[in-house]
């Protein structure tokens, strides 16, 4: 997979961002609960595990904290800008 680097990414993504010292990419989803939170998680995980490229992510309670980089790559490729749309996707962004 082809390195394409953050900036190039977040020209196509809505509110994502740039990750300080690293070619990666950031966005926090807030959700009304832990439940929907959970829920988006697992719509993810399915198409990730589908695509074999998987998130860096963290749960508290109604938010998803997630950070995209292909590691193979060591930076931001297709792989990530697919995943994120996906994500905003199903959020309805």
């Amino acid at each position: 997979m082809t390195r394409i680097g953050a900036q190039a990414a977040l020209g196509q993504l809505a509110g994502w961002h740039a990750v300080d010292g690293r070619d990666a990419i950031r966005k926090v989803y807030e959700f009304a609960d832990f439940n929907a939170a959970w829920g988006f998680m697992s719509r993810v995980a399915v198409k990730a595990e589908a695509m074999d490229h998987h998130p860096e992510w963290f749960n508290v309670w109604n938010k998803v904290d997630v950070t995209l980089a292909t590691h193979d790559a060591d930076g931001v490729t297709g792989l990530d800008v697919e995943l994120a749309g996906f994500m905003d996707s199903i959020c309805g962004l």
